[in-house]
């Protein structure tokens, strides 16, 4: 443990589960001493990510440009501090780099930057974007005849942007097979709209759909095993906002929202 705290997840806790509660208590601290962050955004994909960069994804953190490599889009970037603990945790850079989240010293931004952080593929945030530059990666490697993917997490409340259904088209027209898009389908928009049956909408836009418990390992990673052929496919991942962490999960206070220092305690405890 470094001296903010944050812990080997890898080293220490080899279990799976032991692993990921690690990475939940990095995130925390790193929003708590940076003052900010959407923590439970954060939650609600960390097993997605999880499976993706434990099982999944051909990456090398020694190598994060290698051409061979699979790619991750993270377009709902206000999630960052998701993708960072994973990505500190495989290696990517160093554990101890989480304690300068969101400040001006440091090159992990409430928002990722593809120019500044190792391993990130895309500079994201407003959402939206991520789909398409996802899309148009994933029509580039095909190009050019490459075996690598291409796998975007979006929001649900960020299906309400036209950009992610003309990227949907575009994928299905040019039979990118080689395309996975997650829905984060935490519920967290239904108050503004409602996305009724994202499966159904997917598939009538050519897509191969599947529906999963986003916090269900052996769901995952049956729905993001390379399936080959030349249809994209979309997986609905069923998640709680917040989730292993009791005060968070449904909770929209922390949306965006950082322990205070008499919090920080409370809620480690907490962490399954």
């Amino acid at each position: 443990m470094s001296d903010a705290g944050f812990v080997s997840a890898t080293v220490n806790q080899p279990e799976t589960e032991a692993q990921i509660r690690g990475i939940r208590e990095n995130i925390i601290r790193a929003a708590s001493v940076a003052g900010e962050g959407h923590i439970a955004s954060a939650f609600s994909i960390l097993e997605i990510l999880y499976v993706l960069y434990h099982n999944i994804l051909r990456n090398d953190p020694q190598q994060p440009q290698d051409p061979q490599r699979d790619r991750f889009v993270l377009s709902k970037g206000h999630a960052s501090l998701g993708i960072y603990g994973i990505l500190a945790e495989r290696g990517f850079f160093p554990l101890e780099e989480l304690s300068t989240f969101a400040s001006s010293s440091g090159r992990l931004g409430g928002h990722p930057d593809s120019r500044k952080v190792p391993g990130v593929e895309a500079s994201t945030g407003s959402l939206g974007h991520g789909m398409p530059m996802a899309a148009g990666m994933a029509l580039g490697l095909k190009i050019h005849d490459s075996a690598s993917r291409v796998v975007c997490i979006v929001g649900d409340g960020e299906c309400n942007e036209g950009a992610v259904w003309e990227a949907a088209l575009l994928a299905a027209h040019h039979k990118l097979g080689n395309f996975t898009c997650i829905v984060d389908y935490n519920h967290s928009g239904d108050r503004a709209l409602m996305l009724g049956d994202l499966c159904a909408k997917f598939r009538s836009f050519g897509w191969e759909t599947t529906e999963v418990d986003g916090h269900d390992h052996a769901q995952l990673q049956s729905a993001l095993t390379p399936h080959g052929g030349d249809v994209p496919r979309a997986v609905i991942a069923n998640t709680i906002k917040g989730h292993g962490c009791k005060d968070m999960e449904h909770n929209p206070a922390w949306h965006h929202k950082a322990p205070k220092a008499d919090e920080l305690e409370a809620l480690l405890a907490q962490l399954t």
